[in-house]
């Protein structure tokens, strides 16, 4: 009998996942039984995740720039990254305006809603704590980003998963002095980092075998723990536009992979398929970075001296999907409010978006902080911000889940790109956990 492959093990997990999750909320009792007993499951997976998000990032980032033996290549990769990125995204937050401002989902609120909503989110911690955080970043000078790019100790920053940019600035500049210090005195780190590079792909490997059973759990927690269904009725057109658009977005990226690298989309899209996933369960680009990589890698052929920068790089500056969801959720805002906006509003909208989706940290809720700075940049009043961000609070857990599917989309997509377009476009090669199994059982 054929094995079920591991994207309709993960499916299967989700869909059992919710499930259990709506069965739990008819039963008293259910939502803590939830907590005590299932959530932990699905946070201990995240945490693994993260935990080999730093080491695999320094190890395949340093052995990817080891072995291209001329900084021309690195160079040449960096530009055409950045650049790619910096297109894919004004495309993704041109589209979300063009959705929203054809399909108008702010004028069907009703005052009633918006009270209602008002009155269950405005004051919410959660509501708070990102106006206050993007307070903090707007306050930052121009340069910021830059400056917070680079470490002061390197233990610190990779210690902590918020510092990613930190890691891969040092990870980038230990190894283009490696490349400066010629191979033979290089030779030593190198083969370490080579080896630390095969262990935690391998970690992967195992991780992944708990996949489909973390799923499961993640998704009944946000089940459980979802809020009131009158509400989430109350703005599905807005949600509705969201995830029309993200869709868009993932069809424009199969029309790249197709045009250009000549891949059958479909394929693409199953082979990426896990990583897909896990990012829809996590709401985490960071998180699933590590299967990302993994699938790209090993599934799809791009060769780890692309994947090792792009990826890494993608899940901290390329938000498609949040750029987009922030397009359509300001202009929504200021629809079902009576703020009217500008044409020159709506360019604002696109500069603001794409530069804080460079800041922007690949975590759960983070679009919300990124939403605020582009509300504020569009004078819409500081009085109603609280009102504004509650009335799109109650979806945005869902939400945040597509549109983390549609940035690890993205970082892949333009991997392939990337890669085909200096030669490192090769085969699949595919590793499995048990390849050693025979040697050491």
């Amino acid at each position: 009998m054929k094995k079920l492959a591991l994207h309709w093990k993960i499916l299967i997990g989700m869909l059992l996942g919710l499930i259990f999750g709506f069965i739990m909320l008819q039963i008293d009792g259910g939502k803590n039984f939830s907590d005590d007993w299932i959530r932990p499951l699905g946070t201990i997976f995240v945490k693994l995740l993260k935990l080999i998000a730093i080491p695999l990032i320094l190890a395949s980032l340093i052995k990817g720039i080891s072995d291209l033996k001329d900084i021309s290549k690195f160079k040449r990769i960096g530009i055409r990254t950045i650049i790619t990125y910096v297109i894919t995204t004004i495309f993704a937050i041109t589209i979300g305006l063009v959705l929203v401002n054809v399909l108008r989902p702010g004028d069907g609120i009703s005052e009633e809603t918006i009270a209602k909503l008002t009155d269950t989110y405005a004051q919410n911690s959660g509501v708070q704590d990102k106006i206050a955080e993007a307070t903090i970043q707007q306050i930052s000078g121009p340069l910021q980003f830059l400056e917070d790019m680079v470490p002061d100790n390197a233990f610190n920053a990779m210690s902590d998963n918020a510092l990613m940019l930190q890691v891969i600035f040092f990870a980038i500049f230990l190894g283009i002095s490696m490349l400066l210090i010629g191979e033979k005195r290089a030779k030593p780190l190198k083969k370490f980092f080579d080896s630390l590079n095969d262990v935690v792909l391998k970690m992967v490997d195992l991780i992944m075998l708990s996949a489909p059973y973390a799923v499961f759990a993640l998704l009944a927690s946000v089940v459980v723990s979802s809020g009131d269904p009158d509400l989430l009725l109350a703005l599905v057109k807005y949600a509705g536009v969201v995830v029309l658009g993200l869709l868009l977005m993932i069809t424009f990226y199969c029309i790249l992979v197709a045009t250009i690298t000549k891949k059958n989309p479909f394929w693409f899209l199953k082979e990426i398929s896990p990583a897909q996933l896990l990012a829809f369960s996590t709401s985490s680009s960071a998180a699933t970075l590590p299967v990302t990589m993994e699938r790209v890698e090993e599934h799809i052929g791009v060769d780890k001296e692309v994947s090792s920068f792009v990826l890494p790089v993608g899940a901290t500056i390329n938000m498609d999907g949040t750029s987009l969801y922030q397009a359509v959720a300001a202009v929504f805002i200021a629809q079902a409010l009576g703020f009217d906006l500008t044409f020159e509003n709506q360019l604002i909208i696109v500069l603001t978006a794409l530069l804080a989706s460079i800041g922007s940290a690949a975590v759960p809720g983070a679009g919300m902080v990124m939403l605020v700075i582009v509300l504020e940049s569009i004078g819409f009043p500081a009085d109603k911000l609280a009102i504004g961000l509650a009335l799109i609070f109650a979806v945005d857990r869902p939400l945040d889940m597509c549109r983390t599917v549609v940035n690890v989309t993205g970082d892949a997509a333009v991997s392939m790109l990337v890669a085909k377009s200096v030669g490192k476009f090769g085969k699949p090669h595919v590793e499995n956990w048990d390849d050693n199994y025979d040697e050491v059982k």
